[in-house]
């Protein structure tokens, strides 16, 4: 495709001039030019100002104003297209005074060739671009929002943008000196030499900036353009930090299955041993330590399935009240001396239907918060009471809803929040203490716990006046229970002797053989299956015998626990399940163990608590759904 003609103006109030000029395009190609003519110095303002044409020959003398006067008008109105002006034999030192006003070139009319206004039209051109060239690379440090620095060869400064100039500001500094890498001479000589670019990373006052150290040979200097990274340094840290918690998380769970089932076995058969009316009264005390330590053990498993949030949820009727008494203790220890706690419980406070240990540890973490909160001492205060909600007071929060909840407030008279931050406090990873002294998941794990219980927190603060987190649970009669059969449910079931038939699926030989031996102890009819296609294997073989099935949910042979049941179910609806695990039913596909009509049985359990549940199961006359 042929190139654009190069448009051109002649500004000449000389009609002869235009024929001339027109004559030498076609000399030098017509097709290559497009020529337009204009013989009056206002006509010319108006033409220029459209900025239609790539170059403009200016004839000096334009009758009342001159083409000088021209040249400074336009340029002042911004005319970025190069300017030659035309001027006669007898006019001296006019070419000084048109390359002071800004034109290109000068061209002396009557000694004009084709050749030499070619070439002047085509070093004007170039020397016009190179120059706006030059103003763009000029404006680029001074518009940089990110500091620039020239340095000469012997490593001085000699240049820095206002960018700069602020950054210095912010640290309190006239200049960056101070800032600068340590061997930023030693390296400026470097990259002039080897005419390549560096690249260096600081730290200081804990923000850490790169610097970008770009050689330019013709001027032997050197161009530094600064970024600081520490936002992103940051991120890549929690980053890490998220990926390390997950894989740790995955580890601590796979870990505290396989230890559950070991505990599951060692509990099980110290309390087989113990129930055994013949047992020697001196193996009766060894045996109760050896149930102690494994019970010591199972809340160690459960804190360690809390850190990883795969805690199994052991959900039942609790009066917060009791929470907040049984950690009292630990919680004069955490707070130390310097700190007083108040703690303003509610008389007759229902109860909720929330796992203990969880509700424990949302305390805690609240209270290490406010603590945290208060390095210097303070009050904390923590109390209890009945909240009755209506719309209009839970209109402002989404999360909250009308009626009667428990409310759990943690008070402190520490720095505050600030209101800045304040919506990210729950975030994951999310902290404002120094690198090492905080996770950011202690407020995450307050909400991701209060979440899982179907309530939620509100959060007031105060710069420099403390603040207050109120948590909302949703009483236990908000589930349609009794509170307080919740709490004697397990326990008042009658053992008995059974004599029904019940399938156990167990991928550990060790703990199926257990759990085997404490059903027949029961009396029962036991059948036993490794993995889900045995049990199919074994359901054929004895189609109606089978009354209950007890599954782990997670094993091997690519069926699990839940699909079991289902197809088992399937060619029998009666059939009652019972689910047990060491991992959290939540790994499995929800949260079963809060599921109305769902029996979890979480590892490790006793001899008892299996056969209560087993009997409880198949005296229900409502069908269990899997």
């Amino acid at each position: 495709m042929p190139a654009a003609p190069i448009k051109v103006l002649l500004v000449d109030d000389d009609e002869d001039d235009f024929i001339i000029a027109r004559e030498l395009f076609r000399e030098i190609g017509g097709s290559r030019y497009k020529l337009n003519w204009c013989d009056r110095f206002e006509d010319a303002l108006e033409i220029i100002s459209k900025g239609e044409h790539d170059v403009y020959l200016v004839d000096y003398r334009l009758g009342a104003q001159s083409g000088l006067d021209l040249l400074l008008q336009v340029q002042t109105d911004g005319c970025s297209a190069p300017i030659i002006l035309l001027t006669g034999q007898d006019e001296s030192d006019v070419d000084l005074l048109a390359m002071r006003a800004g034109a290109e070139d000068f061209l002396v009319k009557g000694q004009i060739t084709a050749k030499q206004l070619e070439r002047s039209i085509r070093y004007a051109i170039e020397r016009k671009r190179a120059d706006l060239e030059i103003q763009k690379l000029a404006a680029f440090p001074k518009c940089n929002p990110n500091p620039v620095l020239e340095f000469s060869a012997d490593g001085k400064m000699t240049y820095c943008n206002e960018s700069a100039l602020d950054l210095a500001r912010t640290f309190g500094r006239a200049t960056l000196e101070s800032i600068l890498p340590a061997n930023i001479k030693a390296v400026v000589h470097d990259c002039l030499t080897r005419n390549e670019n560096r690249t260096l990373q600081t730290t200081f006052e804990q923000r850490t900036f790169s610097w970008r150290l770009v050689p330019i040979p013709a001027s032997r200097m050197i161009h530094c353009y600064a970024t600081e990274l520490t936002e992103r340094l940051n991120l890549e840290a929690q980053l890490r930090h998220s990926v390390k918690m997950d894989a740790v998380g995955q580890l601590a769970a796979g870990v505290a299955h396989d230890f559950n089932n070991i505990l599951t076995i060692i509990q099980g058969h110290a309390n087989l041993l113990m129930m055994n009316q013949r047992l020697d009264p001196e193996l009766e005390r060894p045996l109760q330590q050896i149930c102690a330590a494994s019970d010591r053990a199972s809340n160690l498993i459960r804190q360690l399935l809390m850190f990883s949030s795969k805690q199994v949820m052991q959900p039942r009727s609790l009066n917060l009240n009791e929470s907040i008494s049984n950690i009292s203790r630990m919680l004069h220890r955490l707070l130390g001396e310097h700190i007083i706690l108040d703690s303003l419980t509610s008389e007759n406070l229902p109860a909720v239907y929330a796992d203990a240990g969880m509700m424990e540890q949302a305390l805690l973490n609240l209270v290490i918060n406010a603590r945290d909160a208060m390095p210097r001492g303070g009050k904390l205060t923590i109390s209890t009471s009945t909240a009755l909600l209506d719309a209009r007071l839970v209109m402002h929060n989404p999360k909250a809803r009308p009626g009667t909840f428990v409310c759990v407030t943690v008070g402190d008279t520490g720095k505050g929040i600030d209101p800045k931050i304040i919506n990210r406090i729950f975030e994951p990873f999310f902290t404002t203490k120094e690198v090492g002294k905080g996770t950011g998941l202690g407020l995450a794990t307050v909400y991701g716990i209060v979440k899982q219980h179907e309530g939620w927190i509100n959060v007031e603060s105060q710069l420099g006046g403390g603040t207050t987190f109120k948590v909302y649970l949703p009483t236990a009669d908000k589930k349609g229970l009794d509170p307080t059969s919740l709490e004697k449910s397990s326990v008042n079931v009658p053992l008995g002797i059974g004599s029904e038939t019940i399938l156990v699926v167990e991928d550990e030989p060790a703990l199926r053989e257990l759990v085997a031996d404490i059903l027949k102890s029961f009396g029962y009819q036991v059948f036993a299956a490794s993995c889900g296609p045995e049990a199919l294997c074994v359901w054929e073989q004895h189609k109606g015998e089978i009354d209950l099935l007890l599954t782990d949910m997670v094993m091997p042979e690519g069926v699990s626990g839940r699909e079991l049941a289902e197809k088992l179910q399937f060619g029998n609806p009666q059939l009652k399940v019972i689910y047990t695990s060491g991992y959290s039913p939540g790994m499995a596909g929800q949260d079963i163990a809060l599921l109305e009509g769902f029996n979890f049985l979480a590892k490790p359990y006793p001899p008892l608590k299996l056969a209560q549940l087993v009997r409880e199961i198949l005296d229900r006359k409502d069908k269990t759904t899997a």
